[in-house]
């Protein structure tokens, strides 16, 4: 899996600067790109790429398949010759606000403008033209999942917007499409396939130039898909759903570490047993779509694979649930055998897929089992083994190599935000973290930084947050909350602040734990 010890940083795409309201796959990307390998880091992780849907989370995207268009770069649609440069200096100037903020409506106003004049363009070139043989190729592609996310946004465009359960135009009594409506829609399909078409030829692009450059990707695999959703909309029947489309059943976790009356999603449940007459087609299809993308894939919320928590509909917390016993490892191995050669494909085996399981939170015998079984790194996040929050003492000599150790995640508070607002009010939590590092919040962030990176594991990860030392109001997410409460997911990183000084810190960090990329070791020879 992670065959030697290795470092990285934790930044979703959106959080980096630029000028155009929000991060993106252009010229920002490549230069963190760089900055990761010149500091000697073989990992970028960052949050699912989907397109957000409620409460811009990337965790309720609209699609498990399809790719954020906030995040296409308008400078490498020029490069293409789908832009003009004097096109771009008004989005720049409309987005132009708070640089450490990510305003996402007025990002989007901007931006989809430039995305249909794109597409205008592209359709008056001819059709001998290179990229509209990639065009055609890529649709071809992608049919299975495509070609039903594409219609899905067309009819939800035509019905302003509104979840697919209450769509009244194009579409029957049962929200199926009415004949002819793919005929009618199609300049609407083409756009949102050429909208997928472009996301993924930039995304190649800047997987290609980390991977030459020795930096892999890791993103997540949300467990559970939004109900409004393309997926939900094309697939009822892989879902516990009522006549009416409805959840009968929705998804979340009881009281813990964020919540005291729990986290309730409300993500529709899977129907286990209408996914395994399938033989898990649908789950097949997702991961190797992510790993066109990916070269790890993070499982959120590994334990609800071995028991998931369900809540029933219209539960106002998520305190009144109960387990229910979920795939297990038939899942994973259907997953396996589909895409990596076996010569027994009845054995039990660790699986060949690069996945990391994320094993937090509330976590029984039978889960341990079930990742042990499939040979799958887990996570250890330092805020939380320092305190015995969950895990009770820590002892770094006891750490499985076979771990990615996090100073915290997207879901934590920055490590400076943890000890200023939590550790320091529990006098009895300082003491205990007091006995591995100073705890002073002007050091506390790159003092859990250095214990991550010295301890045994073979990856260590921490947020850009900890490595610009920043307090809580560059939080990315506070769980249980909305965008009312908290501004989640819309932290952007400042230009510049990642510099020289900086880098050279964590690659001296990363020469002397000996978690240096071999393409850094020979730049150095």
């Amino acid at each position: 899996m992670i065959a030697q010890p290795a470092a990285g940083v934790l930044l979703h795409p959106t959080s980096l600067p630029g000028p155009f309201g929000i991060g993106d796959m252009g010229p920002e990307a490549f230069q963190f790109v760089d900055w990761l390998a010149d500091a000697g880091q073989g990992f970028w992780q960052f949050l699912p790429l989907g397109p957000p849907g409620d409460g811009d989370s990337p965790y309720q995207s609209l699609s498990a398949f399809a790719g954020n268009p906030l995040l296409i770069s308008p400078e490498m649609l020029v490069e293409d010759g789908l832009l003009s440069a004097d096109q771009l200096a008004p989005v720049s100037h409309t987005c132009d606000g708070r640089a450490d903020r990510v305003d996402f409506p007025a990002v989007e106003k901007a931006k989809n403008p430039l995305l249909q004049w794109a597409f205008d363009r592209f359709n008056a070139l001819p059709a001998s033209h290179a990229l509209h043989v990639s065009f055609d190729d890529y649709r071809d592609g992608q049919a299975m999942w495509l070609n039903d996310f594409a219609l899905f946004m067309a009819l939800r465009e035509i019905n302003g917007e509104q979840a697919w359960t209450r769509w009244q135009e194009g579409v029957d009594s049962n929200r199926r499409p009415l004949p002819g409506m793919s005929e009618s829609l199609r300049p609407r399909i083409r756009f949102h396939t050429f909208v997928q078409w472009v996301f993924d030829r930039q995304w190649d692009a800047l997987r290609r130039y980390a991977n030459g450059r020795g930096v892999r990707l890791i993103g997540d695999l949300p467990i559970y898909v939004s109900h409004d959703g393309a997926d939900v909309w094309a697939n009822r029947e892989l879902f516990q759903l009522d006549a009416s489309g409805q959840a009968a059943a929705v998804a979340g976790v009881p009281p813990d570490y964020f919540s005291e009356t729990g986290q309730l999603w409300n993500n529709p449940l899977y129907n286990w047993d209408a996914n395994r007459q399938q033989g898990y087609r649908w789950w097949i299809h997702r991961v190797r779509g992510l790993l066109g993308r990916l070269d790890f894939i993070r499982l959120d919320h590994f334990r609800g694979y071995q028991a998931y928590w369900a809540v029933p509909a219209g539960a106002t917390t998520a305190e009144q649930g109960q387990w229910v016993p979920g795939p297990g490892a038939e899942l994973f191995e259907a997953i396996d055998r589909a895409m990596v050669a076996q010569p027994d494909a009845t054995a039990k085996h660790h699986l060949c897929l690069p996945l990391i399981a994320e094993n937090l939170g509330y976590i029984t015998p039978d889960v341990d089992a079930l990742q042990q079984r499939l040979g799958l790194p887990g996570m250890i996040v330092l805020q939380f083994a320092l305190t015995g929050a969950i895990e009770g003492e820590f002892d770094p000599a006891a750490i499985d190599g076979n771990t990615v150790l996090y100073t915290g995640t997207h879901d934590n508070n920055t490590t400076r935000g943890w000890l200023e607002e939590e550790v320091s009010l529990q006098p009895e939590q300082l003491q205990r973290v007091r006995r591995f590092v100073s705890a002073e919040p002007a050091t506390i962030a790159w003092e859990l930084i250095e214990l991550a990176w010295r301890c045994s594991a073979h990856l260590a990860i921490a947020p850009a947050q900890d490595l610009l030392q920043l307090g809580s109001q560059s939080r990315m997410n506070r769980p249980g909350t909305n965008t009312a409460q908290h501004p989640n997911w819309s932290w952007r990183m400042e230009r510049g602040v990642l510099n020289r000084h900086l880098q050279e810190r964590l690659l001296r960090l990363t020469a002397d734990s000996g978690r240096m990329t071999p393409e850094r070791i020979a730049a150095n020879q």
